[in-house]
């Protein structure tokens, strides 16, 4: 008997979350356990120093969001006193700024959302949950060429620091395809954790390890941070698309009433829409400032989606380096794990293996300037952890990095599943698009050619890129079919995989 199904963007990462399920546990002991483990192959996108969401729907149908992303610091330090520098990140074609220091990092909430699942929903001992992830940080895993190509991007962050030079390139480069990195400084960190919980990242080694690193080297981080942090368990922003229901990610986030006027807008429309359909939808998602929603949404979206669009007014969504698990088991428990460590603040949390996140070096987050932030208030984000559930039962979650790329692949998925009834596989791999803001439009190459030059007619100016992209996200998806079926699609953009147990 398949006991689930897990989808992830490391193959290491998947098998952590297979190993847990044959051990006997279910879909959320699963996600814990690979949760830990995407920190030990994928440590520029995950990190005990980082944050994230996930949505848990339980056999009975119940879903429930859990928000443990980063929180914005209690207390400023007299800006003076602060360390927060430019690096830029080198993408090929083109650079990004980032900013790095132990002023860049917001309180991480990684560790109590990891408990606060595993404690609500787990069923196995937090021991053997981590194993897999304290085996694969001893023994080391192989990079895998998107992991490889991401070290490239952020190699100024990774030279930032002498302990994070000697943890991440221990012989003078970064690590490349194929090469076998270990960490078991993260080992021991996680064996520490199993055994004394939650209290080792406040009180313990690894919390006085991160308030020692902020005094030193011009953090806001204090212990007031860490012993504050709180998971907020929300009640999910639902949606119905052509008789299935999505359970999506609630403002704060940014993300889930965005995805919902977008099906919203799609539901007017005919069904299976081309996509010039799709991009006029997304051109609409675009122009939905609050002030614009009475207007953009009547005879649309109801009052929920407009309730929610409100709430978003003058938030800015952090847009970093994310990364996305999916996990059904046998009995229908269904988790979509998204989690983000920005792109780290360029130290090692002394002793501990892990880098703190730079959430606070993000432009977007903060327009009146850097250091102009809200103390003590959590941050936005674009991450889509999203369950859909078919009006014959069958499940199907989902989710994705890509920055301001995650509503638009998580929408195109969706409608893939839903509108085409494309099996998960096809959903995934299908060709997408995407529309900036400035309404520049960039699509994948790959489009049946009356749908290309549909496209081009009515976009003149659209980007066609020669294949499938990382630019376009990284959907991950887990599914069960109404008989018990378990499939699974990892995306071959960003290296993803799945696996049943």
């Amino acid at each position: 008997m398949v006991k689930g199904v897990a989808a992830a963007g490391h193959v290491v990462t998947a098998r952590a979350a297979t190993d847990v399920l044959a051990e006997g546990g279910n879909a959320f002991d699963a996600a814990c356990a690979a949760m830990l483990t995407a920190c030990v192959c994928e440590p520029v996108l995950a990190s005990p120093g980082g944050g994230g969401f996930l949505m848990a729907q339980t056999a009975d149908g119940e879903a429930t969001l859990y928000d443990f992303f980063a929180q914005t610091p209690k207390h400023k330090r007299p800006q003076e006193d602060v360390e927060f520098k430019a690096i830029q990140a080198d993408f090929g074609p083109a650079t990004q700024e980032f900013h790095i220091g132990a002023g860049a990092s917001a309180t991480p909430g990684f560790v109590p959302g990891l408990f606060a699942v595993h404690g609500d929903l787990g069923r196995l001992p937090m021991s053997k949950v981590a194993a897999p992830a304290i085996q694969a940080a001893r023994e080391g895993v192989k990079t895998e060429p998107i992991h490889a190509y991401i070290y490239t991007v952020v190699a100024p962050i990774i030279w930032a620091t002498q302990p994070s030079r000697e943890l991440f390139a221990p012989k003078g480069a970064l690590p490349e395809t194929g090469d076998v990195h270990a960490n078991p400084d993260l080992a021991a960190t996680y064996e520490a954790l199993a055994a004394e919980g939650a209290d080792y990242f406040v009180n313990g080694k690894a919390g006085q390890a991160i308030i020692a690193q902020a005094k030193e080297h011009g953090g806001h981080l204090t212990i007031d941070d860490l012993r504050g942090y709180e998971v907020a368990r929300r009640k999910p922003l639902t949606w119905t698309h052509r008789e299935h229901r999505l359970s999506l990610n609630a403002a704060p986030a940014a993300s889930g009433p965005l995805i919902a006027l977008a099906l919203a807008f799609a539901e007017n429309e005919a069904p299976r829409p081309d996509p010039v359909t799709i991009a006029r939808i997304m051109e609409r998602v675009n122009a939905a400032r609050p002030d614009l929603l009475d207007k953009l949404t009547e005879d649309v979206a109801p009052e929920a989606i407009a309730a929610e669009i409100a709430k978003l007014a003058g938030l800015k969504p952090a847009h970093r380096g994310t990364t996305h698990i999916s996990i059904i088991d046998g009995d229908g428990n269904a988790a979509s794990v998204s989690i983000s460590n920005g792109e780290g603040n360029g130290h090692i949390v002394d002793g501990c293996g892990f880098m703190l996140n730079n959430m606070l070096g993000e432009e977007d987050l903060h327009p009146d300037g850097f250091h102009a932030w809200t103390p003590d208030t959590r941050l936005s984000s674009m991450m889509a952890p999203t369950i859909i559930t078919a009006p014959d039962g069958g499940l199907t979650a989902l989710g994705t990095g890509g920055s301001n790329r995650i509503r638009s692949a998580i929408f195109q998925v969706a409608l893939n599943l839903i509108d085409r009834r494309m099996a998960i596989d096809e959903a995934v791999a299908a060709p997408r698009l995407h529309v900036e803001k400035c309404g520049k439009v960039s699509f994948e190459d790959l489009f049946d050619p009356v749908d290309r030059d549909a496209l081009l007619d009515a976009f003149p100016e659209a980007h066609p890129w020669p294949e499938r992209n990382l630019f376009f996200g990284g959907v991950h998806a887990a599914a069960r079919q109404a008989d018990g079926v378990l499939q699974g699609a990892g995306d071959p953009r960003r290296g993803g995989v799945s696996l049943t147990a």
